[in-house]
């Protein structure tokens, strides 16, 4: 199969979209995430080849903010970084679609490699914060600690989710076709793509460090809200 077919296939198989799915993953993650799995997929790359080229970048970012001092290259190589190991993730399904289907260790692979990431993101900002930034106080160190937190619960929160209305025999948002553009469009300060084009600032403390605050307390409104509704849905089923 030839790049345009493979192209061609995963536009004509698309997944539905989530109802809350956030823009930037939906309208320009996933179709770049199509360019890199038709390619991938003509030069013979399988899913989990994928996954780890895609946390190859996404690591690799993660690792500089660490331990090279801030600057405003590096705060655009990092910002390419991400969003490029962003965009090799969204790759791995499609991959795995135009082979006729995933695998469970592939599933699993792919929700470990990003449960480490949303967990080491912003502990490498805590390292690199404290090591280079200069702050007011050490009290700031709590916004990353405390993103990694909520990261962390949400990301498990949407996986058992769908595991557990999966036992019940109920559908996913994305396959009971119910997308929201105004969600979509409000749901942008929590788009991991949003966070990742953050990073452009790192080269100017105090501007990230405001920016990154705000999508820290737009995540916990975000969470506290879906927790309700979670916990709500959850409790209908039983």
């Amino acid at each position: 199969m030839t790049f345009t077919d493979s192209y061609r296939s995963l536009s004509a198989a698309q997944k539905g979209r989530a109802r809350g799915a956030p823009a930037y993953s939906v309208f320009i993650n996933r179709p770049v995430g199509r360019v890199i799995a038709a390619g991938a997929y003509t030069v013979g790359l399988v899913p989990n080849q994928v996954s780890l080229i895609s946390a190859a970048f996404t690591f690799t970012g993660i690792v500089l903010l660490a331990t090279v001092p801030p600057s405003i290259v590096l705060g655009i190589v990092v910002w390419l970084l991400l969003a490029i190991g962003y965009a090799w993730d969204s790759a791995d399904g499609q991959v795995a679609r135009l082979r006729g289907g995933g695998s469970l260790a592939g599933e699993w692979l792919d929700h470990v490699l990003d449960s480490t990431k949303l967990v080491a993101l912003p502990l490498a900002v805590t390292i690199g914060w404290y090591r280079f930034f200069p702050l007011p106080s050490d009290l700031w160190l709590l916004v990353p600690l405390g993103f990694a937190v909520i990261s962390t619960v949400t990301f498990f929160g949407m996986i058992l989710n769908d595991l557990l209305k999966g036992k019940r025999g109920v559908p996913q948002a994305a396959e009971s076709g119910g997308f929201s553009l105004v969600r979509s469009l409000l749901g942008l300060p929590t788009d991991y793509g949003v966070l990742c084009f953050a990073f452009v600032l790192w080269g100017w403390p105090p501007a990230f460090m405001l920016v990154y605050s705000l999508l820290a307390l737009a995540a916990a409104l975000y969470l506290g809200a879906a927790l309700a509704i979670w916990f709500r849905k959850m409790s209908a089923l039983g």
